[in-house]
């Protein structure tokens, strides 16, 4: 299996394989960039099909992690784990903490959150082993009251943001009333979006793997239920991937009938090209790893004295970073995904002891 030459590896500064006997435990960490501050990323569990696989997943994550970090505007690097396993067989309390036990002998380099496959009791497991660990629950708020450590309402919050930067910019509306939106995955984060859609006036068409899950939603927020297949050519403004990653690819990109994709996925382009695909098309693209920062802004911010008002407040700034990311791209005749990395590299590639040391 190759590392060094792997083409996700992007000059990352640390991988470490993590292997328990006595609990299973079978994980990769990968630590892209420190140079703004310790790696912050999720734990990912999942049943994934090759070794070869996970390492591909968990290095594309992490250099995400850095660049999402980045433009959020925290003090923090991108890195990643992931589990290999059946969150639904495999994992148990010895496993998270075998995984907790690797986390700590980093010595805070990575900083270890929630993600598929994994719950906050999953992190709260990990926590008793180590300290580096953000977004479990029983913390005290700044305005009192207790936090609950799920990141997914401020993801929620950010998607939302963004679509309505989004939609301003490509459709020139003020609101959203009367958009037409295509929410694809309602799981924790998409279901919260599409209530906050509902709420402001948009229309709304649902498909989700769980079509129990899809039905319920569709009857709380009076959306549509179409299957997965067909929630790429419908003919709406906005489509939203909230599930998977490599949902644009060379397959979906020639059958998309919305003006605007922008969702809460982790790489939603399958390769880089597809980015250019969209713009020869004509679709505004919001870079996930900018629209989807609500989760790791919150998480961070949980290291301090946890300020529901100052998380909201930064969230809030990723519509701005989006419209400037629109404008730019529109300006110099390039993609959104472009102008996103190259933004984000301008902060972590010019940190302040980096220059020390040039």
């Amino acid at each position: 299996m190759d590392v060094f030459s792997h083409r996700e590896f992007d000059g990352h500064e640390q991988i470490v394989f993590c292997h328990d006997a006595a609990s299973g435990l079978r994980a990769i960490i990968a630590i892209h960039n420190t140079a703004l501050g310790p790696a912050l990323g999720g734990v990912r569990m999942w049943p994934y099909a090759s070794e070869g696989e996970a390492l591909a997943d968990v290095l594309r994550l992490s250099r995400g992690m850095t660049y999402k970090s980045a433009l959020a505007g925290l003090d923090l690097g991108g890195g990643k784990s992931v589990i290999i396993g059946d969150p639904a067989r495999h994992k148990t309390r010895e496993l998270m903490v075998a995984m907790g036990v690797a986390v700590n002998r980093l010595g805070g380099r990575y900083i270890a959150a929630e993600d598929s496959g994994t719950t906050v009791e999953d992190l709260k497991a990990m926590h008793g082993v180590t300290p580096h660990v953000v977004g479990i629950a029983d913390k005290p708020t700044a305005q009192g009251g207790i936090r609950t450590g799920d990141p997914s309402p401020a993801t929620a919050y950010g998607v939302y943001v963004g679509i309505v930067a989004a939609v301003a910019h490509r459709l020139g509306r003020s609101d959203l009333k009367g958009v037409r939106v295509a929410v694809q995955g309602v799981g924790s984060v998409g279901f919260k979006l599409a209530k906050r859609l509902a709420a402001q006036g948009a229309k709304l068409w649902v498909t989700d793997l769980d079509e129990d899950r899809a039905r319920l939603v569709c009857d709380e927020v009076n959306a549509e239920r179409v299957t997965l297949d067909e929630v790429f050519a419908l003919d709406v403004d906005v489509f939203a991937p909230c599930a998977m990653g490599a949902v644009i690819n060379d397959t979906t990109v020639g059958q998309l009938g919305a003006s605007v994709v922008a969702g809460a996925a982790n790489n939603q382009l399958a390769e880089a090209r597809h980015a250019d695909a969209l713009a020869q098309r004509g679709i505004l693209y919001a870079p996930d790893y900018v629209i989807n920062a609500g989760g790791v802004i919150d998480v961070a911010l949980e290291r301090e004295s946890f300020d529901v008002d100052a998380v909201n407040q930064r969230v809030e700034r990723i519509g701005a970073t989006l419209t400037e990311i629109f404008e730019r791209a529109e300006r110099d005749g390039r993609n959104t995904s472009e102008v996103a990395d190259q933004l984000a590299r301008e902060r972590f590639q010019c940190a302040p002891h980096l220059r020390k040391s040039a």
